[in-house]
């Protein structure tokens, strides 16, 4: 095709459609555990010395070209890190949920099951560490050992009795 016909912002790809991030609600704080802080530390400096070893010889072809998915993690990580607020676990005895808290609750039918309250980066569902904006975190927050909370799941209206508070 003729470049008479064609307009010059054609030559440039096209710009990716980025990945959702886990955000925060305006004014919220970026709380981050101790352990999580550093794993993300850990996983910036892998990605950084993966792009050095992996950098392109011209610069030219960078500028144009869309960023890669590990630039884009290596920018969130970036900005995560500066903007997070890091907050150690409080002096024991443990008897009320702070940021952090792995919970131990039981349910009205006495099943047991274990949160752990953490920054919306450091979210592991297989692991259960839920985000402390979550609706579980939420209701668990300042609660006391031995408490009953209420909250709304998918499942409808659950009752959970707080039976252990644990930090690592």
């Amino acid at each position: 095709m003729s470049k008479a016909f064609t307009r010059e912002s054609d030559d440039v790809p096209d710009q990716p459609v980025l990945p959702r991030l886990p955000s925060l609600p305006p004014g919220t704080k970026n709380y981050l555990t101790p352990d999580g802080a550093r794993r993300l530390r850990e996983e910036l400096e892998r990605l950084v010395q993966s792009a050095r070893s992996e950098s392109p010889a011209s610069e030219d072809i960078s500028a144009r070209r869309p960023p890669s998915a590990r630039e884009l993690r290596i920018l969130h990580l970036q900005q995560s890190l500066h903007t997070a607020e890091v907050v150690p676990p409080p002096a024991a005895p443990w008897e009320q949920v702070r940021f952090g808290a792995t919970v131990t609750v039981r349910d009205r039918s006495d099943a047991e099951s274990r949160y752990r309250l953490v920054g919306v980066d450091e979210v592991d569902f297989d692991r259960d560490w839920v985000s402390w904006l979550s609706p579980i975190a939420k209701a668990l927050l300042n609660a006391r050992l031995g408490q009953r909370v209420r909250f709304k799941s998918p499942a409808g209206e659950q009752e959970l009795e707080i039976t252990g508070i644990a930090y690592e």
